[in-house]
């Protein structure tokens, strides 16, 4: 089996709000994957006494220790139980009702030898490649159905339509949210290898055209994460016009994950 994770904050500036994890238990039978990608919020009081990586830091470690763990739950349940104790460490100090209480997409992924699972909220992806070199991506697009408008830009997202009927979801303080993945799986034997890419490195493919998602996969694989997140930050910096940007962040925190199977 082999497992690469590269991530890159967006900015010198700012940390990096993403976080990943791959697992495979001591008995070398199964695994599972984990990719989040917080999000960051406008200036100005979030009722949070704690930082977006904190908050990505603390739920990353409690999906990534249930799902090698307990293999009795299903990945809603997972992601459920995260959340519920990722809100209680620090229920007492914040306003978890804010609106922008720290919070992130979600990715999920957990194998053993008859079957992969996967779970996905929100705007990251995850990729799997069949035997044959298909690659099929799975993904939550609640955000791209929104109306025109809807969002001031890909930095903002309004109050009104995040964690809300008819917009979009994401993993923050209510536990109910994992009933809003796209979750399901796939026999094992049609599966050779995943994927799991923020929207900072799916850029490479939804914003800037430069293939498909097979052909990032094949990226992924002969090149390397790194070199996937690298070749965004190139097309990224000679946008010069924003023709493919628009309004969106010059560079975005970025995190590609592969597992061959």
């Amino acid at each position: 089996m082999r497992i690469e994770i590269a991530t890159e904050p967006g900015s010198a500036e700012r940390p990096n709000e993403d976080w990943a994890s791959a697992a495979v238990p001591a008995a070398g039978r199964g695994g599972a994957l984990v990719v989040l990608d917080g999000v960051t919020p406008p200036a100005g009081d979030d009722g949070c006494v704690h930082s977006v990586p904190w908050f990505t830091a603390r739920l990353g470690g409690a999906l990534a220790e249930l799902c090698a763990s307990r293999r009795d739950l299903t990945l809603p349940e997972i992601l459920a139980e995260a959340v519920r104790r990722t809100a209680d460490a620090h229920r007492p100090l914040c306003d978890l009702s804010h609106p922008r209480t720290p919070q992130a997409t979600v990715v999920l992924a957990r194998w053993d030898a008859e079957r992969v699972e996967h779970l996905v909220l929100s705007d990251s992806v995850l990729l799997v490649e069949a035997p044959g070199g298909s690659v099929r991506p799975l993904l939550d697009d609640r955000l791209d159905r929104l109306p025109p408008g809807t969002l001031a830009s890909e930095e903002i997202a309004d109050a009104r339509a995040r964690n809300k009927e008819g917009g979009f979801f994401t993993a923050a303080a209510d536990p109910s949210v994992a009933s809003r993945a796209v979750t399901g799986e796939t026999p094992r034997s049609e599966v050779r290898a995943l994927a799991a890419l923020t929207d900072g490195a799916s850029r490479w493919t939804e914003k800037f055209r430069e293939g498909d998602w097979a052909a990032a996969l094949e990226v992924l694989r002969r090149e390397g994460p790194q070199r996937l997140i690298d070749r965004v930050r190139e097309l990224e910096r000679a946008d010069t016009d924003r023709v493919h940007l628009g309004r969106g962040k010059r560079h975005d925190d970025a995190t590609a994950l592969l597992v061959e199977l």
